[in-house]
């Protein structure tokens, strides 16, 4: 063969071109991060159906909310007003009025419907609060040792060691009774559990070798703790926040049944007061006094069930019992 016959080699065909790629362009940084992401998603929901316990949870909880978002819809808006009443007073389940009327004629299916509305905020408003209080009180008694880190986690376990519903209760009773007062007064007095797990978990992450090399290299402490700490830990602050819910939303219940609630929103430990108050109890209303509890107690479940699942998909050690 003569060197005539050789093909010439051009500057396009010498060019190398990235693994992996075959157009030639590397991805960027952001889409890779994109891509690990997805991938982590993707496993995540891949572990989690594997438990029964937490696709029942979930599956409830997305009811609940849809009859919550869907309220004005289902059954009016105007079916919690007292003038306009459709119905006679503690009527008993029927046709018109599958779970009966409370004592002013409204409808308890109406009434329960729109409790949902205000139980699931107040529980995930109360419980975003508390974990957010518990991370960042976590986060820098973990961080920061000395007499920084005493003070903390002494004030931490003064509130840990006093009765919760205690201290809401209080605090509900000086401040105005609102929706807002409930969520504070749940929200300031439940985030010691979460500030303990996190300081925990904040002093296994900074014992790693990676944490001493982003120090050596400049990293302060702002960098440590948002870029390196917070990342860790918030597996573990997403597995508390779905048992928290539950919790503020009993707190919640518990604190509208003694009457620290607003009166002017319809919940549903404020239907439990009203039946209390309308006599249900001793008159054997149950269709105005089962209902409420009911629900309180399903959409607790809900979480919780979700929680736990979570917790186990996040940290298998806990064990793999479905």
């Amino acid at each position: 063969m003569t060197t005539e016959s050789m093909p010439a080699s051009t500057p396009e065909a010498e060019k190398p071109t990235p693994e992996g790629t075959g157009t030639g362009a590397a991805k960027s940084p952001r889409a890779l991060a994109r891509a690990r992401k997805r991938r982590s998603v993707a496993r995540f929901w891949r572990e989690y159906r594997k438990h029964p316990g937490g696709l029942w949870g979930l599956a409830g909880l997305i009811l609940i909310a849809l009859i919550a978002l869907f309220a004005p819809v289902l059954v009016g808006a105007d079916s919690q007003s007292v003038t306009s009443a459709p119905g006679g007073a503690l009527e008993s389940p029927s046709g018109e009025f599958p779970l009966g009327t409370d004592q002013f004629g409204r409808s308890v299916l109406a009434l329960l419907v729109w409790g949902a509305r205000v139980s699931l905020t107040v529980g995930l408003l109360a419980a975003f609060l508390c974990v957010a209080i518990g991370t960042v009180v976590g986060i820098l008694a973990g961080h920061f040792r000395g007499w920084y880190s005493t003070v903390l986690m002494r004030v931490t376990d003064w509130f840990l060691v006093m009765p919760t519903l205690v201290l809401a209760i209080a605090l509900a009773t000086v401040m105005d009774r609102s929706l807002w007062t409930v969520i504070i007064a749940i929200g300031v007095t439940t985030w010691p559990t979460t500030a303990r797990l996190v300081r925990a978990q904040t002093l296994a992450v900074e014992s790693r070798p990676y944490i001493e090399r982003a120090r050596a290299l400049g990293g302060g402490h702002g960098h440590i703790m948002t870029r390196h700490v917070l990342p860790n830990v918030m597996p573990l602050v997403l597995a508390q926040t779905t048992l928290v819910i539950s919790s503020a939303i009993l707190t919640e219940a518990t604190l509208a049944f003694l009457g620290l609630g607003d009166p002017t929103i319809v919940s549903w430990g404020g239907m439990l007061q009203d039946a209390r108050e309308a006599g249900a109890v001793s008159a054997g209303d149950w269709w105005y006094l089962a209902p409420p509890g009911i629900a309180i107690a399903l959409v607790a479940l809900a979480f919780t069930l979700c929680g736990r699942a979570i917790e186990t998909v996040l940290n298998p050690k806990l064990g793999v019992a479905r």
